[in-house]
């Protein structure tokens, strides 16, 4: 399968000669996107890319469905946040959870998380709510949770996931009255602060979370029931650094950089195929993973930045990695990692933050396979 990328003339990262709209006098740019898919398509088929600083939440929203304009950044102060990330429900709403530090009277660390929903494309966000912290009057463990991450139930119900401190995992879910429930211990130890979680089509969740040298495992056995543990994987994730991707009714496919071999691996662990290497780069962080149509096929596309920065775009049947994947370098650097989705005419769309905090996006073209126009500032 072809994959070709290139980048519009003179526009290389960080160096367009123009300022992008929305951006005030005090400067406000991007440093690192959120976790999680942070390039979304709502309910109206426009694409809405999330990236954050130290002050809080920038926000760039396509003009029309398929582009080619952009509105933004649009930016929303969130003080004091160390992590930001976020998970778009089946009925389009983007929620936002977030880890915020702020001293306390005595100068010692307060952490608690915070959580906050984008309705609509290119509406205004929710006042920023907080869910507390798994540890009410410890301040010393409460210190040492990670970040969270967030999966949205088909239902609507928000579920927030959080290492706790001893690296095991905690789980917080609104209520079906709309209530937030107590948080529940999922148990485990030795955790990371990175996790893939997600919900199948058919509603249930899988949740998996890196260690020093293993991975734990959750799921439901359908939707709505409790999440169990499965036995722990014997494997290291590079960097903690894992993605996944349903790729079957009801199957999932994980993906991510063995720490032994430095290659990048497909991972399906509710069969007994073995992973399977995709790449012979290691991703630095999470590889971005999409679903698309290509030449009538049912293909995979992955994207990944390799370890000086270059994005790396291939596609193969899915999953049929074993067929194998030819690996393009697409001129893009970046320093952190990139996002993938289809946008409202069903082309497959690549997103980075350059160097100096601007969006820059590259759209499939008409050419057959997998073929990237220029990457443009927006």
């Amino acid at each position: 399968m072809r994959v070709r990328s290139r980048r519009a003339q003179g526009s290389a990262p960080g160096e367009g000669e123009n300022t992008p709209r929305g951006f005030d006098g005090a400067g406000v740019t991007a440093e690192t996107p959120l976790d999680g898919r942070w390039l979304v398509r709502g309910k109206d088929g426009r694409l809405t890319a999330y990236a954050r600083n130290e002050d809080g939440l920038l926000r760039w929203t396509e003009e029309r469905p398929g582009g080619p304009g952009w509105e933004g950044p649009a930016f929303f102060p969130v003080p004091a946040l160390t992590h930001l990330g976020l998970a778009q429900g089946a009925d389009g709403y983007v929620h936002f959870v977030g880890r915020r530090t702020v001293d306390g009277p005595d100068g010692r660390p307060r952490v608690d998380l915070v959580h906050a929903i984008q309705y609509q494309t290119g509406r205004p966000v929710t006042a920023w709510r907080t869910l507390g912290n798994p540890y009410k009057a410890d301040d010393e463990r409460s210190a040492r949770i990670g970040p969270p991450a967030a999966a949205v139930a088909r239902s609507g119900r928000v579920h927030v996931f959080v290492r706790n401190a001893n690296g095991g995992m905690m789980m917080r879910r609104e209520g079906t009255n709309g209530k937030w429930e107590a948080w529940k211990d999922l148990k485990g130890t030795l955790g990371k602060e990175t996790m893939a979680v997600m919900v199948t089509e058919a509603g249930r969740f899988e949740l998996l979370v890196p260690g020093t040298d293993k991975a734990m495992r959750w799921a439901q056995s359908e939707p709505g029931a409790p999440f169990l543990k499965g036995d722990n994987l014997d494997v290291r994730i590079a960097g903690g650094a894992v993605s996944v991707l349903e790729t079957s009714p009801d199957r999932t496919t994980y993906y991510w950089t063995d720490a032994d071999t430095g290659t990048l691996v497909a991972n399906r662990l509710d069969t007994d195929t073995p992973p399977i290497t995709i790449g012979d780069t290691p991703a630095e962080g999470p590889v971005a993973v999409l679903r698309a149509e290509l030449d009538d096929y049912d293909c995979t596309v992955l994207a990944h930045r390799a370890r000086d920065g270059r994005v790396l775009l291939a596609a193969c049947g899915t999953e049929n990695e074993a067929g194998g994947l030819w690996w393009a370098a697409t001129g893009e650097r970046t320093g952190a990692p990139p996002a993938l989705a289809l946008d409202g005419l069903g082309r497959v769309v690549l997103a980075t933050i350059g160097e100096r905090g601007g969006l820059y996006v590259a759209r499939q073209n008409r050419e057959p396979g997998l073929a990237l126009g220029p990457a443009r500032r927006v």
